[in-house]
């Protein structure tokens, strides 16, 4: 059992991390939505292929200034990790077109259900009563705050259907790549932000114009449009360095879990700033229940037995990696 005072070190370094995610990710939402509500940036998939460009430059400073070490990658890997990641982006914007708000609320949380599956068959974790009954918990909330009208049609259902798998499949990677090849969250995103970054630069303004009938080499920027641009792709650089770290240091169930605590806040912050309107009784307790559901869903996945991996993955022992960021303590 380790020292009290490495169990300190890790907690604090636990809630730096969710933090720094939580900060980061309510920031460029409210980035975001003043950028297309206000300006009219309606190119959400470019502006992805933006904010990775911009993280793939991050990373290539931070090994100019010898703070990533090389590390190895192999291409089928990579290649399967852009597929669904470029999936999950493009399947995400498409299912919010073509479904209402509140069935595109519903199959976000199925990504929680979809991601206790994946690691329940690849890596034959068990869950504990209380822990299942808190994710149950936080469901319920955050779909009692969140999902108002509710219609389904074929094609908006496929969409759905390829959002919520392949986002499960890629925050499953993010943590099977870490610990497979102790790659830590600089080195994997690395590798993988320029094949991002490249992929949806190329097919992002078809896909926005699509979704939008409006092409993205016609849009009149002004120079505060350009500003929340830049500004998107700064604040971007955290949200995506931060998923790594989170997902590394915990696993895609958790960070699927306690990042809903993001969806609380952003409710609350739109009701604080852009007014009242949609504030009632059962969405206030909608919020309730879904803290109070994360505050149970760390307790019990905490305690021994709570969350349990039976299998063991092979990692390499290459120093030169520099291990992934859990190093300080098990996983959630």
């Amino acid at each position: 059992m380790g020292s009290p005072r490495k169990s300190d070190k890790k907690a604090a370094l636990d809630f730096a991390a969710w933090g720094f995610n939580i900060t980061s990710s309510v920031g460029i939402i409210m980035v975001n939505k003043a950028l297309m509500a206000t300006h009219g940036f309606s190119f959400a998939t470019t502006l992805t292929g933006l904010h990775l460009l911009t993280t793939t430059l991050m990373t290539i400073v931070f090994r100019w200034l010898g703070l990533s070490q090389p590390s190895h990658l192999p291409l089928p890997d990579l290649i399967k990790f852009v597929i669904f990641s470029n999936l999950s982006i493009v399947g995400m914007n498409v299912s919010l077109m073509w479904n209402s708000v509140g069935f595109y609320q519903i199959a976000k949380l199925c990504m929680i259900p979809a991601s206790c599956l994946l690691e329940v068959v690849f890596d034959r974790v068990h869950y504990s009563r209380d822990t299942k009954l808190s994710i149950m918990v936080v469901l319920i909330g955050v779909a009692v705050c969140t999902v108002t009208d509710v219609s389904v049609n074929a094609k908006g259902m496929l969409a759905a259907v390829i959002a919520v798998w392949s986002t499960a499949f890629q925050q499953y990677y993010v943590h099977y790549l870490q610990r497979k090849y102790s790659l830590n969250s600089f080195n994997l995103l690395g590798h993988t932000a320029p094949a991002q970054a490249g992929s949806l630069l190329l097919v992002g303004p078809f896909v926005d114009f699509l979704l939008t009938g409006k092409r993205v080499d016609h849009f009149n920027f002004t120079s505060l449009s350009l500003l929340f641009v830049v500004l998107s792709c700064i604040i971007a650089i955290g949200v995506n360095l931060s998923q790594f770290i989170c997902i590394g240091r915990f696993s895609a169930v958790s960070f699927q879990v306690l990042g809903h605590m993001k969806t609380v806040l952003v409710l609350f912050l739109g009701f604080l700033f852009f007014g009242k309107e949609g504030l009632n009784l059962h969405v206030v307790l909608g919020m309730i229940l879904a803290v109070l559901g994360m505050m149970w869903y760390g307790n019990a996945s905490a305690k021994p037995g709570g969350k349990e991996r039976r299998s063991v993955l092979p990692v390499r022992s290459d120093r030169h990696n520099g291990g992934s960021e859990d190093k300080d303590g098990g996983e959630k």
